[in-house]
């Protein structure tokens, strides 16, 4: 996997985020505008200090000019139109930078290869499309939006102690490097910490996860207090970085408070001094006062912004870490609508990724079709790996694996795709009606009739017309409100609405009560024919009718041939069959 943004300097990280806001740009031009109308205004309102100040107090003025109120209300009237506009072109684009991300991330992570999903939990996963999708909205555009705000406000503050003293301005002006200072040391000490929040997030979220998913486990074995310490100790590791970081906060906020107090000081200072030289009026040491006062909150929240900017800067290197990985290779060119289904395995090695073991030894084995290859063994001996070459979820070391005669890596991905189905022990429903799931994908548009002609030759008519709206009723997430044995007959008829050449059972009855196999295994028996189809099988007694049985250990192929073939031989599969018989 590529390493992406993981070790890039937080600028470039940030230029990156920000090339995401190139079509947004009209809707941050108005909010430009918006704000710099904001802060003109704010501007103008200290300088109108200075004649306000001296005609009220000046004892042959004859009052002040009606104009002066009338501006002051036209200004704030001007102003709050002008930051609404600025606040809500500036959040629409934050928000739809963070959308962006969340698809953009999703789509990525379906287009990864195998390996990802063994190397990185979904919980974590979620904390990128969740958490690090808001924090990086927060540093494009919500951290921006505060910057150019208070810059904006800082520049016109200073502005106007400009116009009414450029010595005091410039005796303030002794303040900046110690605050660039500050500014600079609490972003390093942000960033130190901002990865760090994030991947104990991801750690307090796995471990609820975990907990929570194997409750029933849980409380069986007595383990509460064990799962509540491991995450409370998650917890108060992510309570000790949250504080540092408040407390980076806090402090540099006291320093520039502190610096504002300085700032103040040395204002009265000097204007004095040029009040006594006749340089000052009152009105304008007042106007310098207030524009000095507006200077110190907006330093302030430029250096709190500092929090928001490191976090999502630490959440949009995490994100590009994903958007630059790898995809899953699809370099094929071959093409086909519906194969044959012939599938052949050449002296086929696979190993995962770091293991120093392969998974698979010089795999060899044709399955043709019409014909049912049982794949038997002892746990870890491989099988799931071999079903998961086929459809590439994972890449061979060495050898080849034929379709039709054709090797898979020559294949399209999707077209490859196409021509298997498969149905596994742990069937994956999703939260919506019985149709969605069984016309699935690609096969949303089928026509009603095939879609209860699959379900029905699935065995699952007969609970499906008992809902409460048939087909079209929802079963909730990972289709919760059906038995196993319901969920199985469902995946079945998906897979015979698929109609794909080549068939893949992956345990199919090891988890169903005897009533349930039973319907299952005649769906089953309905959907096998004609089709090139692999069985992993852990009960040998619904193997005993396969063409061909593949005996797995250690990741080699050990025996082969027909159930009544490997009794007699009495090796390996006549071991496990016994021991199954004798179990019974």
């Amino acid at each position: 996997m590529n390493g992406g943004d993981g070790d890039a300097s937080p600028w470039v990280t940030y230029r990156r985020l920000l090339g995401f806001a190139k079509p947004y740009h009209p809707l941050l031009g108005v909010a430009a505008v918006g704000m710099l109308i904001e802060a003109a205004a704010g501007a103008y309102f200290t300088a109108l200090m200075q004649p306000i100040i001296d005609e009220t107090f000046d004892p042959s003025s004859t009052g002040v000019d009606l104009w002066l109120p009338a501006g002051i209300i036209g200004l704030f009237v001007l102003r709050g139109i002008a930051g609404f506009i600025a606040d809500t072109r500036m959040a629409k684009a934050g928000r739809s930078i963070a959308r962006d991300m969340r698809t953009g991330v999703l789509g990525k992570y379906l287009r990864l290869p195998g390996a990802r999903f063994d190397a990185e939990p979904v919980p974590s996963m979620l904390i990128r499309l969740g958490s690090d999708s808001d924090q990086v909205s927060q540093a494009a555009i919500d951290a921006l939006r505060v910057m150019v705000q208070q810059s904006l406000q800082v520049i016109g503050s200073l502005a106007v102690m400009l116009y009414f003293s450029w010595r005091v301005t410039l005796a303030i002006f002794l303040l900046g490097p110690p605050l660039a200072w500050v500014m600079d040391r609490v972003g390093r000490r942000y960033r130190m910490f901002s990865h760090r929040i994030q991947e104990s997030g991801g750690h307090l979220l796995q471990a609820a996860d975990q907990a929570l998913s194997s409750q029933h486990e849980v409380k069986v074995y007595g383990a509460q207090g064990v799962e509540l310490s491991r995450y409370t100790e998650l917890a108060n590791t992510n309570l000790r970085l949250s504080m540092k970081v408040e407390a980076t906060r806090s402090i540099s906020s006291a320093l520039v408070q502190l610096m504002g107090a300085i700032g103040l000081a040395l204002l009265l200072f000097f204007a004095g001094r040029e009040a006594m030289a006749g340089r000052l009026t009152a009105g304008g040491f007042v106007s310098l006062m207030v524009a000095m006062m507006a200077i110190i909150p907006a330093l302030k929240q430029l250096t709190n912004v500092q929090g928001m900017l490191q976090r999502g800067v630490a959440s949009a290197q995490r994100l590009f870490t994903v958007l630059d990985a790898e995809d899953e290779p699809d370099t094929g060119t071959h093409s086909v609508d519906r194969a044959h289904g012939l599938l052949e395995f050449r002296n086929v090695t696979a190993r995962y990724p770091d293991q120093p073991a392969p998974a698979l030894h010089d795999i060899s084995f044709v399955a043709r079709p019409g014909t049912v290859t049982a794949i038997v063994g002892r746990s870890g001996s491989g099988k799931s790996t071999l079903i998961k070459l086929i459809p590439r979820f994972y890449d061979v070391e060495a050898g080849e694996i034929l379709v039709d005669g054709v090797p898979v890596r020559e294949y399209r991905l999707a077209d490859l795709r196409r021509q298997i189905a498969l149905v596994g022990q742990q069937v994956m429903l999703f939260d919506g009606t019985v149709a969605d799931n069984v016309a699935y994908g690609e096969m949303q548009a089928a026509p009603r009739e095939r879609l209860e002609d699959a379900v029905r030759g699935a065995n699952a008519m007969e609970f499906v017309e008992r809902l409460p709206d048939g087909l079209d009723t929802g079963i909730g997430s990972k289709g919760g409100r059906l038995s196993g044995g319901q969920r199985q007959r469902l995946a079945i008829a998906r897979a015979m609405l698929k109609d794909a050449p080549i068939l893949i059972l992956d345990e199919a009855t090891a988890a169903l009560d005897t009533e349930s196999e039973r319907l299952v295994q005649d769906a089953l028996n309905r959907l096998m024919p004609d089709r090139t189809t692999l069985v992993i099988a852990h009960r040998l007694s619904t193997i005993e009718h396969a063409d061909c049985v593949l005996v797995l250990d250690h990741g080699r192929i050990v025996e082969q041939g027909t159930h009544a073939e490997l009794i007699a031989r009495g090796g390996l599969y006549a071991h496990l069959h016994r021991m199954q018989f004798h179990d019974a």
